[in-house]
């Protein structure tokens, strides 16, 4: 018996073109994971009240420094608890331009080491 690795399934769940469970790369999975808790309002999921950042929640209030940081607070705090166990975080930057907010998420992935880094951004 060959040991094929298999490929973790795609989050959000989809399907593929063949009508099967869309798979996703490692690093993709880790990617679309953070980005799952950054935009998930707590409360929004049934058997997770508590899982997600808040950062949506952010929407309404006056974007600025105080913004940036309590955004920067928030994404720390529920990266380590949600996926701390796939995850270091090497750190966290927010920067609010105007109507924009981006979010830069420094990791270490600890299945592998890599190190990486991915930038979100939304209209506040």
């Amino acid at each position: 018996m060959t040991n094929v690795p298999t490929l973790p399934i795609a989050a959000p769940y989809r399907i593929d073109g063949r009508g099967r469970t869309m798979e996703a790369q490692h690093a993709r999975h880790l990617r679309d994971l953070i980005e799952a808790v950054l935009f998930t309002a707590p409360g929004e999921r049934v058997m997770r009240p508590t899982f997600g950042s808040g950062v949506l929640g952010l929407v309404f209030d006056t974007n600025g420094p105080q913004l940036a940081a309590m955004t920067q607070v928030l994404v720390t705090g529920a990266l380590q608890t949600w996926l701390g166990d796939l995850i270091e975080i090497g750190g966290v930057e927010v920067e609010s331009d105007d109507a924009t907010l981006t979010i830069k998420v420094s990791y270490i992935d600890r299945q592998s080491g890599d190190t990486a880094t991915v930038v979100f951004g939304r209209s506040v």
